[in-house]
């Protein structure tokens, strides 16, 4: 028998976020973010649940060769572009769209040898300060590009730093004007936050990534408990030891938690080597058999301990939900001092996944 611990991918609720990305951004093509590996949810999962998006977007060359290998044919989209000027032979025999978002780029497709020009995202600093041209350098590379025959159709590509407050587009957006004069260019601007709360940001691709999995861009649930977003992944274990604490008995690694009075604590099989955060302080909220209770103690690297007193009938073998439906991982990840984007992607190998 294996640990009672899985991790459950629903691809109806997938496809459902996806229906809500639409309905937010009507008149916008679609770019699925899949990087790292589909935010933990392994690409091979998502891929069919997402085949009515119009593109899929990523980071690894090899998790875009995957896709086209396995039969997708409609765009792929590479955020970080190519990292060595040999790549280009991969993105043309793939088939890629690349961004661009520096001058070595641009000459190494001056330089290229290709059997057809390649799809072009230029990449423009917004004010983030990662990667990208800044405003006025814009336009001298879109230039250049376009001078180009190794390349193809182009569109102007940015990100935000702070696309959840509601001020936070005012002068990036004011940026992308400045860069975007005269060029009379498709753009692609909006990540999960623009796409669900910035429509002025929408124009002709959106790039969801955090809420195609059913998570808040901002870390409060509350900021999208109105949206229809659906959580797509749940971890789920049991308990599988009871125990009967008196007054001032402490729990796990360090003491952490001592009990205030008599108290029943059950012992879940799933620690930070599963892929829950080690940081989880006392009062994480979990679920066991349906109701609300919470971690006490230290995270250890198997196990963690709950509160079973809300819950009495609970014991050995009663279903524990670690998040999902009903404990959101956002609600987590707070508690946490993470972010749900974290906890998914830190999903490790060793728990199995169930796709329904």
């Amino acid at each position: 028998m294996s640990r009672p611990i899985v991790a459950t991918i629903n691809q109806q609720a997938l496809r459902h976020n996806l229906t809500v990305v639409r309905q937010a951004a009507p008149a916008s093509r679609v770019w699925s973010v899949v990087k790292a590996n589909a935010y933990g949810h392994g690409i091979d999962r998502v891929r069919e649940a997402l085949s009515a998006t119009d593109g899929f977007a990523l980071l690894n060359m090899e998790e875009a060769i995957q896709l086209r290998e396995q039969g997708w044919k409609k765009p792929i989209l590479l955020l970080e572009g190519f990292f060595q000027p040999e790549d280009l032979q991969l993105i043309d025999r793939y088939r890629l769209t690349t961004s661009v978002h520096s001058n070595w780029q641009i000459n190494a497709l001056a330089s290229a040898r290709l059997a057809a020009p390649v799809d072009i995202y230029l990449k423009m600093n917004s004010g983030m300060n990662r990667l990208g041209f800044r405003p006025e350098q814009v336009n001298g590379a879109w230039q250049k590009l376009r001078a180009l025959s190794t390349v193809g159709e182009m569109t102007l590509m940015a990100h935000f730093a702070d696309a959840e407050n509601p001020q936070g587009l005012i002068a990036p957006l004011q940026h992308v004007e400045q860069a975007a004069e005269g060029l009379n260019c498709p753009r692609s601007l909006s990540n999960s936050a623009c796409t669900l709360w910035h429509p002025e940001a929408h124009f002709d691709w959106v790039r969801p990534g955090i809420i195609l999995y059913g998570a808040s861009p901002s870390g409060d649930w509350q900021d999208i408990a109105g949206s229809g977003l659906k959580p797509v992944m749940t971890l789920s274990s049991e308990i599988i030891a009871v125990q009967q604490l008196q007054a001032g008995d402490g729990v796990g690694y360090g003491y952490r938690y001592h009990a205030s009075a008599a108290q029943r604590i059950g012992v879940v099989a799933c620690g930070y080597a599963d892929g829950y955060p080690r940081h989880a302080p006392t009062g994480t909220p979990v679920c066991v058999d349906g109701v609300m209770t919470q971690v006490v103690g230290a995270v250890s690297m198997d196990m963690i301990t709950v509160d079973l007193t809300p819950c009495p009938q609970a014991g050995i073998g009663s279903a524990v939900e670690l998040w999902g439906e009903q404990v959101k991982i956002d609600q987590v990840a707070k508690a946490a001092g993470t972010v749900g984007y974290e906890l998914m992607c830190a999903l490790a190998p060793r728990v199995p996944v169930t796709v329904i």
